[in-house]
């Protein structure tokens, strides 16, 4: 059977998938750094209500390992596509009722619960979307160019950020009254219209070429956890301590936009914009970052990232506290639109590439939702350990550099793969299950 795939169909179709799914994921990031502690916690001290907000918004990552496990089973068992779909309508709906829920001045300590219970919903279905698209563009993408096409999928992330901030951009230009009562959910109710588009472009995509001829040759894992975790444990343990990196963007997206606002009493849509033009600069920047990894390495690519996000965090942080505009707007970009950006581009080649077919989903998924869950919670973590004053930044910078040291030791110590075909990554003795 032929292993030639359709990469830039496959490409396209990641890039808009995970578009649309994480519009859903990162707007609830937004509401929680700028309105739920006022709607959901009212009873708490703006600090108190701040850090209860922020810990919803990790809250979503604790289910993420738990959707991995029963995601990347069924994908590795029933094929790439099964996942990309069920995850959309999981995400779309989860979201949508966000936007319905009561708040606690309505129904008590009902809405946080019921805020949380959809916020887990919502990361059990994000769980097995990057890990899907992910084993889909690879499976799909030519050996020398894995690099490139698998980081469209990383790009569609990054447009997902800027439609999530756009939209906020004149919800929270409102009135204080009308952001708080109703404001604050329109861009959750769009969600609905995210979902059905997305559906439609996800259920025309084709099985991976790969995985059909696993199925062809009857090598489709019965039991993929099993072989994962019998012969693979190594590669699961290294991407789950290399995938802290997130952490960088957590900080980023949700703490250092919280500080900014609720601390420092800075403009809402100012902070907003330099989200939108990081991201925009990001959308540029990860397939070029991706391109070099394709004729230098992963590992150069992914461990200067890393380091210049641990170095720059400090910078865009003090930037904030000083107040000055052109600084925040200048080191946002930079920090995060094109430094971070090479370890985003590269991640989903690289982790990719630790998998052999009968078990890539299952292995990305897991690695990678575990490491996010730790960096979905380092906003609270950080604002834990450094406070909520405006001092605070240089702490939370240290906890951001701490979690870049992690993913540098991770990836430091792993094998090259940028020039291994595919048929052969991740091949060593196993016991077929």
């Amino acid at each position: 059977m032929t292993t030639q795939g359709k990469p830039r169909k496959a490409a396209v179709a990641a890039w808009i998938g995970s578009a649309l799914e994480y519009y859903d994921f990162f707007i609830y990031g937004t509401a929680a750094a700028l309105v739920f502690g006022k709607i959901f916690f009212p009873s708490s001290s703006p600090a108190t209500g701040t850090l209860l907000a922020l810990a919803t918004f990790g809250v979503g990552y604790l289910a993420r390992p738990v959707g991995a496990f029963v995601l990347g089973h069924i994908g590795d068992k029933f094929g790439r596509k099964q996942v990309l779909v069920a995850t959309l309508v999981m995400m779309g709906a989860s979201t949508f009722l966000v936007g319905c829920l009561p708040t606690y001045d309505d129904v008590g300590v009902l809405a946080p619960i019921l805020l949380v219970l959809l916020r887990l919903l919502q990361g059990f279905s994000v769980s097995g979307e990057q890990a899907g698209a992910n084993s889909m563009t690879l499976e799909h993408a030519p050996p020398d160019r894995r690099g490139y096409y698998t980081s469209f999928t990383l790009n569609g992330t990054q447009a997902g950020q800027i439609i999530a901030t756009a939209v906020f951009l004149p919800i929270a230009a409102l009135p204080e009254e009308d952001l708080l009562s109703w404001g604050w959910r329109v861009p959750f109710w769009c969600s609905i219209v995210v979902a059905a588009v997305g559906l439609v472009i996800r259920r025309t995509l084709e099985e991976t070429p790969h995985f059909e001829q696993e199925v062809a040759s009857d090598s489709v894992a019965k039991l993929p956890l099993a072989v994962l975790f019998q012969d693979h444990w190594r590669a699961v343990v290294r991407v789950i301590a290399a995938a802290v990196i997130a952490s960088v963007s957590t900080i980023f997206t949700v703490h250092a936009l919280s500080y900014a606002v609720n601390t420092m009493d800075l403009n809402r849509s100012a902070m907003l914009w330099v989200g939108v033009l990081a991201n925009v600069a990001g959308v540029i920047t990860i397939p070029l970052w991706a391109t070099l990894s394709d004729r230098i390495g992963r590992k150069p690519v992914f461990i200067g990232g890393s380091i210049g996000s641990a170095v720059l965090m400090f910078a865009y942080l003090w930037a904030i506290s000083t107040g000055s505009y052109p600084l925040i707007f200048a080191l946002g970009i930079i920090t995060f639109g094109v430094v971070y950006c090479a370890t985003g581009a590269v991640w989903p080649s690289f982790y990719g590439e630790m998998f052999p077919t009968r078990v890539r989903l299952s292995g990305m998924a897991i690695g990678t939702q575990i490491g996010f869950a730790i960096g979905g919670f380092a906003p609270m973590i950080a604002t834990a350990v450094a406070g909520a004053g405006k001092g605070s930044w240089f702490g939370v910078s240290v906890v951001t550099a701490i979690f870049c040291l992690i993913n540098i030791a991770a990836v430091a110590t792993a094998k090259e793969t940028y020039k291994v075909r595919t048929e052969h990554l991740g091949r060593r003795a196993e016991v077929r299950v």
